[in-house]
């Protein structure tokens, strides 16, 4: 709270300074629309910094849900709420896998018999490879 008070001080000096050298007024609402994009962005950018050094000390390239998860930690209602997110984005990407198997499955039942025969003898064909 006082790191935001902080900033929102800091923006509203600044924008005090732009309205003595352009002649142009401010309103408290704008004050304070800009304080809380520059503190979000500030926090964006910190986060994923940390991100970045937590996947690059474990010597990955790539960042996986458990280095946003780690970085959250912090905060037990954002760590709550990116697990949620994680565990139900998880459920929906292993119903998409069933479906899809569903489909294959269903589509190699309705093959008709010159097509399953010609399937057999191309399994056996790579088998023999």
């Amino acid at each position: 709270q006082r790191l935001k008070a902080a900033v929102h001080y800091t923006v509203g000096c600044l924008c005090q300074e732009v309205e003595e050298d352009k002649d142009m007024q401010f309103s408290k609402q704008t004050i304070a629309a800009i304080s809380e994009i520059t503190f979000r962005q500030c926090v964006l950018a910190n986060m994923l910094r940390g991100v970045f050094i937590l996947c690059r000390h474990a010597k990955r390239s790539t960042i996986n849900t458990e280095d946003v998860k780690l970085l959250a930690r912090r905060s037990s209602s954002l760590l709550k709420y990116i697990t949620q997110k994680s565990d139900e984005l998880a459920s929906s990407n292993m119903e998409q896998k069933e479906k899809k198997k569903k489909k294959s499955s269903a589509a190699k039942a309705e093959r008709t018999p010159g097509e399953k025969e010609a399937a057999v003898t191309e399994n056996e064909d790579s088998n023999m490879s």
